[in-house]
């Protein structure tokens, strides 16, 4: 599975004019390949390189389980044929940073000594967390983030694998337990909360989530942590014990406790950073022509009074690149002198729009927009579950005008939602009731499915009217 090609040497001689503004983005995930398309569609002179040492080329990293499963190889994961690379003048630099002086704009790789840039962007992207468990760093013990992780899970579970064991939940504990499943090993995962991702969902959906785990011969332990891993003779993990004291033997723990932000090179910088690097809804950080982008970038201003928020899905990834992108070619084209093209490139603000979110949890399907709390109040919320069917649907709203009932979000688990509509109705500020009368107009599950819609309307309406 390894990539053994180094692309950048061949892109040397199609890189551009020496001259020419240079760019240079760490990391060649979604939101860094994102911001080099953007600066290329809108400045054609600049010289744009990008560094990883992940992989020669950029792929798509939500389907890593995919890969592992058989479903997919890893070619099938890269959206853009290697000939788009040097087409559009980016070069691909396989190698790591070590450190940055931003003040003299200089980088200095592992292999290839000093690079320096005219604008740089930081784009490192996030790390499985670690929280200081005795025995997390001992061999077959690891995370699922990279593409190397994928390696050594493959390693880490050939031949004889007799059981996984994973610590937390959420979407990627979720995903790791269904790689192991479908190659016939047992799995266990702990988590600390009372039900399945219950940080996030409210009752009803987490607990729908701890029966489908269960249908599938996981066993989940509950309110459940790790205490310690312990090695074998060989060095190699061999065993956790739990928080209650109980031992499970196994052959691979996946650590899945979350991530955090990719940012440990440049802490000790003048760059700011705090959780991650900390940039303005411009993406710009406190350094000169130094933008952050993606998992590793924290905004300044939080929203509504919360914290500063580090955003970490693969949409908003996508929609930092191509607002740092063109960021980063209006700034290209000023220090080439070229004002009548920087004038030309608009620079919007970043801004998210209505939340939303998709996943899968083995069989059901799963789609948020808005805001759902994972413990709503329970007169600002209606959900209608069928258990048989493992399918939910849960509204919220908060008192607007002369009591009326705005909708402001909703889960949806086994059915699937137009997104534009939803998005539609929150922004619209559209009534709870609304909403239900129109659910046909989101309704986007395929032809000759039970229109499930009908059974909630009619749900709704009698409850609205016994509590009336």
């Amino acid at each position: 599975m390894t990539e053994s090609t180094d692309p950048s040497a061949s892109y040397a001689a199609s890189s551009g004019s020496a001259d020419a503004p240079s760019i240079v983005i760490i990391g060649n995930g979604i939101t860094g390949v994102t911001a080099a398309r953007a600066v290329r569609k809108l400045n054609s002179r600049a010289r744009i390189q990008i560094i990883s040492k992940e992989t020669d080329y950029f792929f798509s990293r939500t389907a890593l389980m995919y890969i592992y499963m058989g479903h997919m190889r890893f070619e099938d994961t890269m959206p853009y044929e290697k000939s788009f690379w040097p087409k559009n003048r980016i070069e691909l630099i396989r190698d790591t940073v070590t450190s940055v002086d931003s003040g003299a704009k200089i980088l200095q790789l592992e292999e290839g000594g000093a690079l320096k840039y005219d604008v740089l962007l930081i784009a490192t992207g996030a790390q499985s967390n670690k929280f200081g468990w005795p025995g997390q760093d001992l061999p077959r013990v690891q995370g699922l983030y990279s593409y190397q992780d994928l390696e050594e899970l493959e390693k880490n579970t050939a031949g004889d694998c007799k059981r996984g064991v994973i610590i937390g939940g959420g979407l990627i504990g979720i995903e790791f337990a269904e790689m192991l499943h479908t190659r016939g090993i047992p799995v266990s995962i702990l988590v600390r909360e009372e039900d399945y991702w219950d940080n996030v969902l409210p009752r009803e959906e987490a607990q729908m989530v701890n029966r489908e785990i269960r249908e599938h011969h996981i066993d989940l332990q509950l309110q459940t942590e790790l205490k310690e891993i312990l090695a074998g003779e060989n060095g190699e993990a061999r065993a956790i014990v739990t928080s209650k004291g109980e031992e499970i033997a196994c052959d691979v723990v996946g650590l899945t406790a979350g991530v955090s932000p990719n940012i440990g090179v440049f802490k000790d910088t003048a760059i700011e950073s705090q959780r991650g690097v900390l940039v303005d809804r411009y993406l710009r950080t406190n350094a000169d022509d130094v933008f952050a982008a993606g998992d590793c970038a924290q905004f300044r201003e939080g929203e509504k009074d919360s914290p500063p928020p580090v955003e970490q899905l693969w949409y908003t990834g996508k929609m930092h690149g191509e607002i740092v992108g063109a960021q980063m070619a209006k700034r290209a084209a000023e220090i080439a002198g070229d004002q009548e093209l920087a004038n030309t490139i608009e620079t919007p603000a970043y801004n998210r729009g209505i939340w939303f979110n998709s996943a899968k949890f083995f069989t059901i399907e799963y789609q948020t927009y808005g805001f759902v709390p994972n413990r709503p109040d329970a007169d600002r919320t209606y959900v209608w579950v069928d258990e048989k069917k493992k399918l939910l649907l849960r509204l919220v709203w908060e008192t607007g005008d002369a009591g009326a009932r705005v909708f402001t979000g909703i889960n949806l688990f086994g059915m699937r939602f137009r997104h534009e509509v939803c998005a539609a109705w929150i922004r619209e500020k559209r009534t709870v009731e609304y909403v239900i009368d129109h659910l046909k107009d989101a309704w986007f599950d395929p032809e000759f499915f039970s229109p499930t819609y009908k059974q909630v309307q009619k749900d709704f309406k009698t409850r609205n009217k016994q509590a009336a």
